[in-house]
């Protein structure tokens, strides 16, 4: 006698079906984090080279970071999900004791912070929030007393 296998498949459908949907969301997460780090990589080097080099108003760093922090986030406030920051500190002097020739540089660094979509859902009565979140970082070192200098 054969055996009836009637509804097999739908069994099968119903327990891949969750697998198949996470392996959607991942990969639409990476390829939207990928697409995000390149306009990111791209912004912030155009950003600190115009607006971090000679802020509008005072001639400060907060000023320049502040300036710098602006730009990008309304840059990248199209995409979603994510946040900038901008810190701005003295860079390294000369390595083994040498000396640069400009001690006036300043590292740019920027940072973007990237949170998968959906970051929170309910899936069969449970609750799931998302605690990843993906971090980029991007320096670049200026001379902001001598326009056009990059490093």
């Amino acid at each position: 006698m054969i055996a009836r296998q009637d509804g097999q498949m739908a069994v099968e459908l119903a327990v891949l079906m969750p697998v198949i949907v996470l392996v959607a969301l991942v990969v639409f997460n990476l390829g939207r984090y990928v697409g995000l780090c390149a306009v990111f990589d791209r912004a912030a080097m155009d950003v600190v080279i115009a607006k971090g080099v000679s802020p509008r108003g005072t001639q400060s760093v907060v000023a320049a970071v502040d300036e710098v922090t602006g730009e990008l986030a309304s840059v990248m406030a199209g995409y979603g999900h994510c946040e900038v920051s901008v810190k701005a500190e003295p860079a390294a002097q000369g390595k083994g004791g040498m000396f640069t020739t400009s001690p006036l540089l300043t590292r740019f660094r920027c940072s973007l912070v990237y949170r998968p979509w959906p970051s929170a859902f309910v899936l069969a009565g449970i609750r799931y929030d998302s605690p990843l979140m993906l971090h980029h970082e991007r320096d670049l070192v200026v001379d902001r007393h001598r326009s056009g200098v990059v490093v």
